[in-house]
């Protein structure tokens, strides 16, 4: 990496960032990394310094990366919002008032308005407080329902009354970790409101960049709406574009992730890659005229950096803008650039002013996608050559599939869990279709004043999504169209990747030492994948998930599970948002879902049923499902259950066990009222009896050897 001095800086940079993560209280990290970086530094310079032509010094090096490693831990510790001493997740006292603007754009839902809200100051009472004003900084997500009639704005100064609370963790194995998600955007509580607990008292737009981002996305917004009158094709303009996904029904979105497109979906670094490489295309004729080069740096800055505008400002559209800026700049002035260089430099620049850009899967897959093509695209496309000019088209963007595939296909198993089967015969087609869509789009903004011709490209830009939704829809609709339900560990994707790399070194160098680290890799990871299969094999499993007021329990045997649960079979979202990923990371391929609300129940060997409760013997032990315990039916059991489930309300005084139930362990469902069962789980501290409750403590899981 000799002439590509970015890639290491951002190596460097990488390394404090994750170790301020990893230890974000040890600040004798960044000192001792700074000092001993500095002192080898200075000592290489004082050593060198009466010397013309200096040497490459290893020790200057590491100390550079040292530093830089220190910068790195600092920027994150500075940019970390919890470390402010006013920070909302420091008080101590209950807020009853406060006061923020809202600071992004906000987002349309089913039943609510999201809005982002950047606190600046609030109202508690406390003993030694009257109620009076004090300065406070954070970041809440508030769910505003939408009785409030418009959408609210960006720069909308409310007054909102009621406290925000901590976002929750995950509650379920695999869940989503949403908590972790908004804590990288300096986000650590929401609220959900009514319309009378929020009062808009101000305009005061806090930044006029984001300002003037907001308004043209909202004007974009309308022309699509009028030159695009079916609402798949708009749903589908709105999320190429605008980053908005509000209009895209599940079915739709479901095809275009089987299909292996669904990252089209989402603006990001793809977008502007091809809006790069259309302007280049377009405007290459200026190259040959005087000053051509700098015509053509201007007028592609101008136009990526509008998209960016359109867009809203997306933080993946910035960082992409901002890596292909420096690609113009250097072309332009003539420099001598890499590709890699080129993208260690973005990658600096955007981790210095964002650290925690790092850990989005945007950012990864973008710079992931981006290296690999760089690196590899054009030997596969040279591998191959055809007659016709057309054909050769055709391969150069199957190849860009292929490659993009190969390396982003680790990254997307391991946070999406699924694998695109036809992403081969539907990728060249998408990519082909969105090379038109997205210039023919910024195309109808840029004409939407002209009468004829706006009509004419808007008429076009339908059609081209028409297009493309029939494409992903045919190609989604074959047999087997996603592998679903995988799931890669940390362990088992570096494993990948070394695999991925090193196989591919081995054919462009036909080096032995690459094809014996491919090797070692892959056994390596062999024996990964067949640990791992073997502990699913042998696992036996009882467990109480957390489902927002439902009931939800598993019995797990090997491979194949049983999930009794109240949840209405047409509602997939929930599922797929608190259990899929549960299922997928205990290699469950054979799950049958049982409504406990009816006779299904049957599938699983019931020891005895009853209207008021079912008892159950599996693996040796005993469950009792608790449904009613009051009223003029007073059942009693005569011996000890091991695992007694309470439901629906049915426990409301722990004397309302006493000469019925005995049992080991009770466990209250997310079914029973939340007010309910913290009183409950109190008097049991007292009483010093077993319980838990899935909705305070997470999904109740526990293993067992088999009977």
């Amino acid at each position: 990496m000799k002439g590509q001095p970015f890639v290491r800086y951002a190596a460097g940079l990488v390394a404090g960032i994750l170790l301020y993560v990893s230890f974000p209280n040890e600040y004798g990290i960044p000192v001792t990394a700074l000092l001993v970086g500095a002192g080898l530094l200075i000592w290489g310079f004082v050593r060198y310094a009466s010397q013309t032509r200096k040497p490459v010094q290893t020790s200057q090096g590491i100390g550079g990366l040292l530093v830089l490693l220190a910068l790195g831990w600092a920027i994150t510790y500075q940019r970390t919002a919890s470390n402010c001493s006013d920070n909302i997740v420091h008080l101590r006292d209950t807020l009853r008032t406060y006061e923020g603007v809202v600071a992004a754009q906000p987002e349309e839902r089913a039943k609510t308005y999201r809005v982002e809200l950047e606190i600046s100051r609030g109202r508690w009472s406390s003993r030694t407080d009257s109620g009076q004003w004090h300065p406070l900084s954070g970041r809440v997500i508030v769910y505003v329902d939408k009785a409030i009639g418009r959408l609210p704005r960006y720069g909308e100064v409310w007054l909102v009354n009621g406290p925000p609370r901590p976002i929750d963790p995950p509650l379920n194995p695999g869940e989503f970790n949403y908590k972790r998600y908004l804590s990288h955007r300096n986000i650590y509580h929401q609220q959900y409101l009514r319309p009378w607990q929020r009062q808009v008292v101000a305009y005061n737009p806090p930044n006029p960049v984001t300002r003037l981002a907001t308004r043209v996305n909202r004007w974009a917004d309308s022309v699509f709406i009028d030159r695009i009158g079916t609402r798949a094709e708009y749903a589908i303009v709105n999320a190429m574009i605008l980053g908005v996904r509000d209009d895209l029904d599940t079915e739709l979105y479901r095809a275009y992730s089987a299909a292996g497109a669904v990252h089209i979906l989402s603006v990001s670094g793809m977008h502007v890659g091809i809006l790069f490489a259309v302007l280049t295309y377009l405007l290459s004729f200026l190259i040959k005229r005087p000053r051509g080069k700098l015509l053509m740096a201007a007028l592609q800055l101008l136009i990526l950096w509008f998209y960016a505008l359109v867009t809203g400002l997306s933080p993946p559209v910035l960082r992409s803008a901002g890596m292909f800026t420096l690609l113009i700049v250097a072309n332009a002035a003539g420099r001598q650039q890499q590709l890699l260089n080129t993208l260690g430099a973005s990658a600096f620049f955007i981790l210095c002013f964002d650290p925690y850009a790092l850990f989005s899967a945007g950012f990864q897959l973008s710079y992931v996608a981006v290296a690999g093509i760089g690196a590899w695209q054009s030997s596969l496309v040279q591998s191959l050559t055809f007659r016709y000019k057309a054909a050769n088209k055709l391969w150069e963007l199957t190849a860009v599939a292929l490659v993009a595939q190969l390396i982003t296909f680790p990254l997307g198993v391991f946070y999406f869990h699924q694998f695109p089967t036809y992403f081969l015969l539907a990728n060249p087609a998408v990519m082909g279709l969105s090379f038109i869509l997205l210039p023919l789009a910024m195309a109808t903004l840029a004409v939407s004043w002209v009468p004829l011709l706006n009509d004419a490209l808007g008429w076009l830009l339908q059609k081209t999504a028409w297009l493309l939704n029939a494409v992903v829809m045919q190609t989604s609709r074959l047999p087997g169209a996603a592998w679903d339900g995988l799931w890669l560990s940390p362990t088992a994707l570096v494993l990948v990747y070394a695999v991925i790399l090193f196989g591919v070194a081995v054919l462009l160098t036909r080096n032995r030492a690459y094809l014996w680290a491919t090797s070692a890799s892959a056994l390596l990871l062999t024996g990964v994948t067949l640990w791992n299969d073997y502990e699913q094999r042998h696992q036996r499993r009882l467990a109480v998930h957390f489902l927002p007021h439902r009931t939800a329990i598993s019995l797990t045997d090997g491979h194949t599970s049983t999930l009794l649960t109240d949840l209405d079979t047409a509602d997939t979202r929930s599922y797929d948002f608190y259990l899929k990923n549960t299922f997928g990371q205990w290699g469950v391929d054979d799950l049958t879902i049982a409504n406990i609300r009816a006779d299904s129940l049957q599938l699983v060997p019931a020891y005895k049923r009853h209207k008021d409760y079912a008892l159950w013997v599996w693996q040796g032990k005993t469950l009792l499902i608790v449904n009613k315990l009051g009223g003029y039916s007073r059942w009693r059991l005569p011996a000890v259950v091991d695992y007694c489930i309470i439901r629906r309300n049915a426990l409301r005084d722990w004397n309302d066990l006493n000469g019925r139930i005995v049992a080991r362990h009770v466990i209250f469902d997310d079914s029973n009222k939340t007010p309910l069962t913290d009183r409950l789980l109190i008097e049991a501290k007292a009483r010093n009896i077993a319980c838990y409750s899935v909705r305070q403590m997470g999904a109740y899981a526990t293993e067992f050897m088999p009977y």
